[in-house]
């Protein structure tokens, strides 16, 4: 099974280091195709970002499909497109925060989300809200590091999200940590240990849920809105982006 792993942002860094920490999760046989967002920002914090990534992000999906990927994954904390994606795809697709918000679910009453901005909690509220998580979230808290400072200095990012995951979880009252931006992803096991209790990284929770999909056959639904799209001319620079363009 290939699965293409799909960081909506244009950091190329960013992609290397998600694949670093994603590699090994996989079964044997299986293969991850990663790529990096070829039209969008440099970073994803805040709605106008969000919007700018899913034209590029669609187009991957399309190009992916075509190169046999069996699945995917939106590699950002937003789950930018989710719904769009999974409308012009045949096969699953899977937004992190939907992940791990699910599997936090699933090991604990309660949990807490530890994102980088405070400007982009919002955004994981709205969510919390659509995925139905809002009795089980119980705070978002912000470390106030932008995504592209995540590995500037490793220790120093791991001591202050020891400390906000700590704080969280007295201030919450939760059983479990889900990290809330996919550059976070490699201190998971890390903060696991040191805390005490689950910490999710929503980047291997969608990879796994998505292997689960294709191994019970499963894929979105093409009877209804998800549907592919009716065909119909698009303008300008989306020419390229109508149905069998």
């Amino acid at each position: 099974m290939k699965i293409q792993l799909i960081n909506p942002n244009t950091s190329t860094a960013m992609t290397a280091a998600l694949t670093a920490s994603a590699q090994h999760l996989l079964r044997p046989g299986n293969q991850l195709l990663a790529v990096t967002n070829a039209a969008g920002p440099a970073s994803i914090e805040g709605h106008y970002d969000e919007a700018l990534s899913v034209p590029g992000l669609l187009q991957a999906i399309r190009d992916g499909e075509r190169e046999g990927v069996e699945g995917h994954v939106i590699a950002c904390f937003g789950d930018p497109g989710l719904l769009a994606a999974r409308e012009i795809a045949r096969y699953p697709v899977i937004g992190i925060a939907e992940a791990a918000m699910h599997l936090a679910t699933w090991v604990a009453t309660g949990f807490s989300i530890v994102t980088t901005l405070g400007r982009t909690k919002v955004i994981a509220r709205h969510l919390v809200e659509r995925y139905g998580f809002h009795a089980q979230c119980r705070g978002i808290h912000a470390v106030e590091i932008p995504v592209l400072a995540l590995d500037q200095d490793p220790d120093g990012l791991r001591r202050l999200m020891r400390s906000a995951c700590r704080e969280a979880l007295e201030r919450d009252e939760s059983g479990a940590i889900v990290l809330g931006c996919a550059g976070m992803s490699h201190l998971a096991q890390t903060l696991q240990a040191d805390l005490g209790v689950p910490v999710i990284d929503g980047v291997g929770a969608a990879l796994k849920l998505v292997e689960t999909l294709g191994e019970l056959r499963l894929s979105t639904s093409k009877r209804g809105d998800l549907d592919f799209p009716l065909p119909k001319s698009y303008a300008g620079f989306l020419r390229g982006f109508a149905v069998g363009a």
